[in-house]
């Protein structure tokens, strides 16, 4: 490597040191992972010694770039790299055999610096025999090199070789155990997710039987209680008289609605699925839902970028979620304002979402994380238990019913999966 030329070190030319001995020492070489260039240096000494070189050096090739990756004298980090185009590394790794030159000027055609007479050149041959590199020995003077050193510093240069291919082994197997490591922890989080969802899910099935069971042990006495209030209606005929009666009577009918509502929202959600084209369905629907007494003087503007899409839902239920939510967005507004509504595209490419805005008062910070969940509502005698109730419906059906508010007013995002 004829642009690679540090200084001529008479240090080098060290006294002779017997094959048997630099033999002996090769065995005694002990690579351990992650010590590579010390494990190199020694090798790249070692093979000094034995041939009594100004300089060996340990290269790796690489396409067009070379780089020292150890030797046997001190060097600056910025000399470690060299083009190895036209280079006598070049010539070793391309043949996979070891270059002798003896003297330079016995030979016309050759890349060796001008301060150097002999070189000898040895591949690192891989298990696949491919060559990666050289180890380069350069002397200042001619030197005869017997077959004997050649094939010990061959020997070298394959415990040099069979070093740096366990060493890129060892540091991919670092990579796939980190992966493994990331993928473990994923999944781990993936379990305790689940093993949440679970528990959770048994938590809601034991309060759910719970709550079946109060319903039903309040429904039989608030029966009777509203017999005795209905046969009172017939028998005392004061106005005072019926006007209290009335009132307990529409108490009774609130209170059974709220049992049904807790009875339902209990219950696991069991589907009965059919194709839906969900454009037909809205514009059905919000024919309908005109009807109902919360949108009096109110409208609707309805937009449909995507008049082809199928959902599979069930109907009757899908109602009832959209039924809800009309009717908390009419609420929401003065007369003569608009619910917008609009299907658009979903978060990815098998979802739809269906948007029914509100241009009234925002919902409170506060709050508007706890919308959803049974008994937080922003009416005064609301029970919230109708949008909880929705959130289940939509999440039986594999999709999401998100919230938003500020002060622009409140969208709620129902979000499906298409049936392709």
């Amino acid at each position: 490597m004829s642009k690679s030329q540090p200084p001529v070190n008479s240090a080098s030319f060290m006294s002779t040191v017997s094959p048997e001995l630099e033999m002996e020492y090769l065995t005694t070489l002990n690579y351990r992972s992650g010590d590579l260039a010390a494990y190199l240096t020694e090798i790249s000494r070692s093979v000094s010694r034995l041939i009594q070189s100004d300089w060996t050096i340990v290269t790796l090739c690489q396409g067009e770039t070379g780089q020292i990756i150890a030797s046997n004298l001190e060097m600056r980090r910025e000399s470690a790299s060299f083009s190895v185009h036209r280079t006598l590394a070049a010539e070793v790794v391309q043949s996979v055999r070891s270059l002798v030159i003896e003297n330079r000027q016995n030979m016309r055609d050759h890349n060796l610096a001008s301060e150097y007479h002999a070189y000898l050149g040895v591949p690192l041959k891989m298990r696949n025999q491919a060559a990666i590199g050289t180890i380069c020995s350069f002397l200042c003077h001619p030197r005869s090199f017997t077959e004997a050193e050649v094939k010990m510093v061959e020997l070298f240069a394959e415990r040099a070789a069979t070093a740096i291919e366990n060493f890129w082994l060892y540091q991919h197997q670092l990579q796939v155990n980190q992966q493994l490591s990331q993928e473990a922890a994923a999944c781990s989080i993936d379990l305790k997710r689940s093993q949440g969802q679970l528990i959770e899910q048994e938590r809601l099935a034991a309060i759910g039987e719970f709550t079946t069971m109060i319903v039903h042990e309040v429904r039989n006495p608030l029966t009777t209680i509203e017999l005795g209030l209905r046969y009172a209606q017939k028998v005392l005929q004061p106005d005072s008289d019926q006007q209290r009666l009335n009132l307990a009577l529409k108490e009774s009918e609130r209170l059974k609605h709220l049992l049904n509502d807790i009875l339902y929202y209990a219950k696991p959600q069991v589907l009965k699925l059919s194709r839906l084209n969900l454009s037909l369905f809205l514009d059905e629907f919000l024919l309908q839902v005109q009807d109902v007494p919360e949108a009096v003087d109110r409208r609707i503007k309805y937009t449909n970028s995507l008049p082809e899409v199928a959902v599979m839902a069930d109907l009757d239920k899908l109602k009832q979620v959209f039924l809800n939510l009309f009717r908390n967005a009419f609420e929401a507004i003065a007369p003569q304002e608009a619910v917008d509504c609009s299907i658009r595209p979903g978060i990815n490419v098998n979802s739809i979402c269906i948007e029914i805005h509100n241009g009234g008062a925002p919902i409170p910070p506060e709050l508007l994380s706890q919308i959803g969940t049974p008994f937080c509502s922003t009416k005064p005698s609301g029970t919230g238990l109708g949008l909880a109730i929705s959130k289940r419906i939509i999440a039986a059906h594999g999709g999401e019913l998100i919230i938003e508010s500020s002060v622009s007013g409140t969208k709620v995002s129902v979000y499906l999966p298409m049936n392709l």
